[in-house]
């Protein structure tokens, strides 16, 4: 019995360290200069609890979880290479497993208590098996719009929000009769099923444009999931984890909707994304004004201050380390070259902030888009790299775009703006821009990494 109290104690210990180390992580990753303490503690934490939960006196027998080990390694190392440009749809999918497990794992506890389930335990064990659900369908659908093996446009029709509302309901209710009837396992199917159809259902009609702000809601989701499977299985460490994920999932979605200027009702149900037919028809017969490389470079070296505004499109290119040896052969000339970074730009919260910084760029020339918006009247060149949305002057001056209202970067108000884009197709949003027909913007139509290495050429003397 002493040993078995001592092996409790020393796995509650395992626990505490890696709660603190969760805490810390998450405090460390919310400024570059402690992004990577960040990561390490995270990383640490977990295989901590991994281990302590191996330690487990319950275990009896190895085999299914040597297994398991294995498997999971053998998925996780590939999806853990995927380049930059997946990563978005790599986290929605990290969100569905998890999703997947808790919901499995609620099942589970379900039958094996049933019907000795308290009020309480049951409350929550509802709580959790709803949410991952929703979670783990709404997650893959997010993964198939990013990877665009699914529509990217919303899909709507008529009465879809009273549809979504009402599927939702039925399963609350189903819940809520197994709380006061635990032993009416039949329901427990249906409280299941619907909420995987909702899942579905609640992101088809959602454009792409919100995919990051989704993603960040679905993390919420799973984290709060996963805190009531701690409270099922009497898991503090599940509880501290899985609120830490929930909580700074769901403050994230809120910094993210402010700076769309909307709200988590308006993402949900606002059907945001959809092509306006009578622009992109109208885009042919607007004329544009274009440049070469080397007209280009020659407009760089005589700027004074240049602001570069990456973007998507500068992530599907790869072009980071290009815009790198354009960033140090411009500063070697005397240009004061910085980057505006928008908080929705990419398709994850802070996707331009991790390719500048794995090209080595230095930190204190990302600057957030409230610091350097006020600037850009005193910049000689913007150069947009593959952004387009939050580049786009409709959101502060046309009431009838689906932008409007939406913080964006004033590239316009500088002198000179050059964009690198492969064409004059419209952004995520599906919207068209009207920046790239102003008299002040000239249009480098190109792959971005072959352009700006062109540019780079010129700069050297066409070395």
């Amino acid at each position: 019995m002493n040993e078995l109290a001592g092996s409790q104690y020393l796995i509650e210990f395992i626990y505490l360290i890696a709660s603190a180390l969760f805490i810390l992580s998450l405090k460390w990753m919310s400024s570059p200069a402690t992004a990577r303490h960040g990561i390490w503690a995270g990383e640490i934490g977990m295989v901590l609890a991994i281990a302590g939960t191996l330690l487990h006196h319950g275990i009896v027998d190895w085999k299914w979880i040597v297994i398991a080990l294995v498997l999971g390694s053998g998925i996780g190392i590939p999806l853990g290479m995927v380049q930059m440009t997946a990563v978005p749809q790599r986290t929605a999918l990290s969100h569905a497993f998890g999703a997947l497990c808790v919901t499995l794992v609620g099942t589970a506890e379900f039958y094996l208590r049933t019907p000795n389930v308290p009020k309480f335990m049951m409350s929550v064990l509802a709580m959790e098996v709803i949410l991952g659900s929703l979670t783990f369908t709404g997650s893959l659908m997010a993964a198939g719009k990013l990877q665009e093996v699914l529509p990217q446009r919303p899909i709507t029709y008529k009465g879809q929000n009273l549809v979504n509302l009402g599927l939702l309901g039925v399963a609350v209710v189903a819940a809520v009769y197994l709380v006061l009837h635990p032993e009416a396992k039949q329901f427990f199917p249906i409280m299941v099923a619907i909420p995987l159809v909702f899942g579905v259902f609640m992101v088809i009609p959602i454009g792409g444009a919100d995919m990051p702000t989704v993603i960040s809601l679905l993390n919420g989701y799973a984290g709060l999931s996963a805190a009531a499977m701690g409270f099922v299985l009497q898991n503090k460490l599940l509880i501290i984890a899985g609120a830490l994920d929930g909580s700074s999932g769901l403050i994230l979605s809120v910094i993210m909707s402010k700076a769309m200027n909307r709200s988590f009702t308006n993402v949900l149900f606002g059907a945001f994304g959809q092509v306006q037919a009578a622009v992109a028809g109208a885009q042919e017969a607007r004329p544009v004004h274009s440049a070469t490389a080397e007209e280009a470079a020659a407009i760089l070296a005589a700027a004074n201050k240049v602001v570069i505004v990456p973007g998507y499109g500068m992530a599907v290119a790869q072009a980071q380390h290009k815009v790198r040896e354009l960033y140090d052969i411009l500063t070697k000339k005397g240009v004061e070259v910085r980057f505006a970074i928008h908080p929705v730009a990419g398709r994850m919260p802070g996707h331009m902030n991790v390719l500048l910084a794995e090209a080595d760029i230095p930190y204190d020339r990302l600057i957030e888009m409230e610091e350097i918006n006020g600037d850009f009247p005193q910049t000689d060149v913007a150069l947009v790299i593959g952004a387009n949305d939050v580049t786009n002057p409709a959101a502060r001056t046309d009431a009838s775009s689906p932008i409007y209202g939406m913080p964006i970067l004033d590239v316009d108000k500088a002198h000179t703006v050059m964009v690198i884009k492969r064409s004059m197709s419209p952004g995520f949003a599906g919207i068209d821009n009207p920046l790239y027909y102003l008299d002040n913007t000239l249009m480098l139509f190109g792959d971005a990494k072959q352009f700006v290495g062109a540019i780079v050429r010129e700069l050297s003397g066409g070395h």
